[in-house]
């Protein structure tokens, strides 16, 4: 983050930290030393005004309403200041114009009632889009691990930020870096996926484009949240170091030293018996020391609260306040509760000043980088005139939907033709139910839905008005039978949906999620499950009709991956869409109808099976099959990377630019990759890295490099990926990371069970220890397409 232009000149008499003439530093120092204790905690701290528990059921976030008494009135908690006013306008369903005069009144209390006049920061949650009444709301982010398009998430990102910004909104708590281990976890939707450089690629772009806007991005969740056990919300992380260091931190090292992101927030979870809102090793030693982090850690939302209440390592508030912010927390969110007694904390020598100061000076430095301190600071310069769901917005939303697509299997019944005089039945619970398309951090499943409002607060075409629409210029007949719903046990339906099928030349069955917080729902936060089978009755419909002998497509509307071993072979296609948001109606016809050639690839594997191995790709040999060793084959029905359109490619001649290098040299890759059909189509190119002998049990191969590129029929592509040493780096014996010497091999194709390509490296000389430099974190991409270079969507 940059400040802001700064004016010709200074009126006289303003004072230093509102002189934006001055270097940042020196106007911060300035500040912080005219602060009181009372003051400096109270840049610490936040407020959040929220729905009164009759209009709005259930809460926003975990154990919301075990805070609801003996709360601090907002006048109260700004009497002193404030670091943060928390979800001014995601918090209950207003207006853009109604909420930049509700954030505008709130920051006149905050300025009027501060002795110098410090505005808040107001933070807002954005992960499919701005969580506001009637925004965009975008693919939810698995959906951008299946788009595998980095560029295209830097993209929506600045977009987003724009929005934000336009209504004075300075920080959005997103992305989620998560690194997806067991698909039962409720909150896989809102992951990338389950390759860490995947990852790491796809949400340091968001950060950038996020922060190129204006907007603060902030790094979710740190450390170790979506490793917990039996893949149950806030459960224990059991990891080792190791683990934790070369699967789950590699993101996050991605987007801080990369993208330069501005907040991190803690994960709830312990990892081996120690909460990150408490853990110095992780907010100070590695996060700062290590990385070079220099922005804000900012609480998850009570997190501080639950050291006490939850974890059980603190005493009282004050104990777990004073833990968390000597270990590296600088603003406790959602409101400030266990820093309200900081400054009495100082004065009675629980707590060094300086600490209190350290995290002080990074929240003002924020403050001043934003501009929130230069004179004529408002809050929501642009007013309501920002439209929040413009049609830019949703071209967007409609291209990353439409990219991120996956067609699992075709028989050649697909693409469907539209000249074609016939009746095709739209079944299950997805067609008819937009929702469905939608995140659980969408204002409409997060927000809305709590307020007993059925709506979706912005324009959303279902599956089944979007096929009627998709071929309204030719023969085919749509009739639709919801069947059964996505949890409601009534199965009555489904004899109406097995008639439709029986009546029509082919059904396309819909089935999926329907994302809700807490157990409301069957994907989101806290809405984990014991297995991998269809939520509700959803798959006896999926059995009953094809029991009829009518063609299927089935199409997945799904916030995480579900077995699908019972009835694949059956199916004459199957489609996967990840939550795609509120152009996902269109997306999805436009796959089924041809108009959009499918070049989304699996960011998780798809299993076979419903339970027992809810792994992912990323395991050492003894994690996958091995015949004689164990009577369960855990590997996937479809396997991460996977995906098919109506284009074919070959991939030819992989060569590598030296059979040896050193430790600290780089390696080209080069793969050829030819369009064999006759139709334009876009190809995901993925380069794998197996470590064959080790002094560390190693993945049977890791994803490093990939590409996403657009050839049109019989056009060829070279792509150059430059491998860096850094990249076959891993944790050893010692707990350092190393380039260990050895033979590596690298493979190319179209997913990671598809690897047509193989060829193999030497690295030479002493072992090499990366852990204390800034070591080499992605695989640069070159492509060349008919004789000229061209830019690809690539990492």
């Amino acid at each position: 983050m940059t400040s802001p232009s700064t004016p010709s000149s200074t009126p006289p008499g303003t004072p230093v930290w509102n002189d934006p003439s001055r270097p940042v530093g020196e106007r911060v120092d300035a500040l912080l030393q005219e602060l009181t204790l009372e003051e400096k905690a109270g840049q610490l701290g936040s407020y959040w005004l929220r729905p009164d528990p009759e209009e709005a059921t259930g809460g926003a976030a975990p154990m919301e309403s075990a805070f609801a008494n003996d709360r601090s009135t907002f006048e109260a908690a700004i009497a002193h200041g404030l670091g943060h006013i928390t979800r001014a306008f995601g918090s209950a369903p207003i207006s853009a114009a109604d909420g930049v005069e509700h954030l505008r009144t709130l920051q006149r209390q905050v300025v009027g009632t501060s002795r110098l006049g410090i505005p808040a920061i107001a933070h807002e949650e954005c992960l499919t889009g701005f969580t506001t009444l009637g925004a965009t709301c975008y693919p939810a982010a698995i959906a951008w691990g299946a788009a595998f398009d980095p560029e295209l998430v830097r993209t929506m990102a600045r977009r987003i930020g724009a929005d934000m910004k336009g209504v004075g909104v300075h920080l959005g708590l997103s992305p989620v870096l998560d690194v997806v281990r067991d698909y039962r976890w409720g909150r896989v939707e809102e992951t990338v996926g389950e390759d860490p450089y995947l990852v790491g690629a796809l949400t340091t772009e968001y950060v950038r484009g996020l922060q190129e806007a204006g907007v603060i991005a902030t790094l979710k969740h740190f450390a170790g949240y979506s490793t917990s056990r039996a893949g149950r919300n806030h459960a224990p992380v059991s990891i080792g170091p190791r683990e934790l260091r070369d699967v789950v931190l590699v993101p996050f090292e991605m987007a801080v030293r990369i993208g330069r992101v501005g907040a991190v927030m803690n994960s709830y979870a312990d990892v081996d018996g120690v909460p990150p809102a408490a853990d110095p090793e992780l907010l100070t030693t590695l996060l700062r020391d290590e990385w070079g982090f220099e922005g804000t850690v900012v609480s998850d939302y009570w997190a501080v609260s639950f050291l006490e209440s939850m974890h059980h390592v603190a005493t009282d508030p004050r104990d777990a306040g004073v833990q968390s912010l000597a270990a590296g927390m600088d603003v406790e969110l959602p409101e400030t509760s266990c820093f309200a007694d900081l400054a009495a904390a100082v004065r009675e020598g629980a707590l060094e000043e300086s600490l209190l100061d350290r995290a002080v000076r990074r929240v003002l430095t924020q403050k001043v980088e934003l501009g929130l301190l230069d004179e004529g600071f408002d809050p929501g310069a642009a007013g309501g005139a920002v439209d929040l769901d413009s049609a830019d917005n949703r071209r967007l939303a409609r291209r990353m939907a439409e990219e991120s697509i996956v067609l699992l299997k075709n028989d050649g019944v697909l693409p469907l033709s539209g000249d074609t005089d016939r009746t095709i039945a739209v079944i299950g619970p997805s067609a008819a139910q937009p929702r469905s398309f939608l995140g659980c951090y969408s204002f409409t499943n997060h927000v809305l839905s709590r307020f007993g409002e059925s709506g979706t607060g912005i324009e959303i075409t279902s599956i089944v008005d979007a096929l009627t629409e998709e071929f309204a210029d030719g023969g085919t007949t749509f009739r639709h039978a919801r069947g059964v719903d996505f949890t409601d046990p009534d199965t009555s339906g489904i004899a109406e949906a097995v008639a439709a099928a029986e009546e029509a030349d082919l059904a396309v069955v819909t089935v999926g999620d329907l994302a809700g917080l807490f157990g409301t729902g069957t994907s989101g936060e806290g809405c984990d499950v014991v297995d991998l089978s269809l939520p509700g009755r959803q798959a006896e419909l999926v059995e009953a009709v094809l029991a009829t002998g009518t063609p299927v497509v089935l199409v997945l509307v799904t916030g995480r991956p579900y077995s699908l071993g019972a009835f694949d072979d059956r199916c004459a296609a199957v489609v996967q869409a990840f939550m795609p948001g509120e152009e996902g109606g269109h997306a999805v016809a436009g796959v089924l109808s041809g108009r959009v050639n499918p070049s989304g690839r699996l960011p998780v594997g798809i299993p076979r099976h419903v339970g027992g191995q809810p792994g992912t790709y990323l395991t050492p040999t003894l994690g996958g099959y091995a015949e004689g060793v164990s009577n369960l084959d855990p590997r996937p029905l479809y396997p991460f990377g996977h995906g098919i359109g109506y284009s074919t490619f070959s991939y030819d001649a992989l060569e590598l630019s030296a059979a040896q290098i050193g430790a600290d040299g780089t390696v080209d890759a080069a793969v050829t990759v030819t369009n064999t059909s006759e139709r334009a189509g876009q190809e995901v190119v993925q380069l794998y890295l197996s470590d064959p002998v080790a002094q560390v049990v190693r993945p049977v191969k890791m994803l490093v490099g990939f590409a996403k590129i657009a050839l049109e029929p019989g056009q060829s592509a070279r792509v150059v990926f430059h491998l860096h040493a850094d990249r076959t780096a891993f944790t050893g014996r010692a707990m350092r990371r190393i380039v260990e010497p050895g033979e590596f091999v690298l493979r190319a194709g179209p997913s990671s069970e598809d690897l047509p390509l193989e060829d193999r490296f030497v690295v030479t000389g002493p072992v090499r220890d990366v852990e204390d430099v800034e070591r080499v974190l992605t695989t640069p991409v070159d492509v060349e397409v008919a004789d000229r270079a061209l830019a690809a969507d690539a990492s």
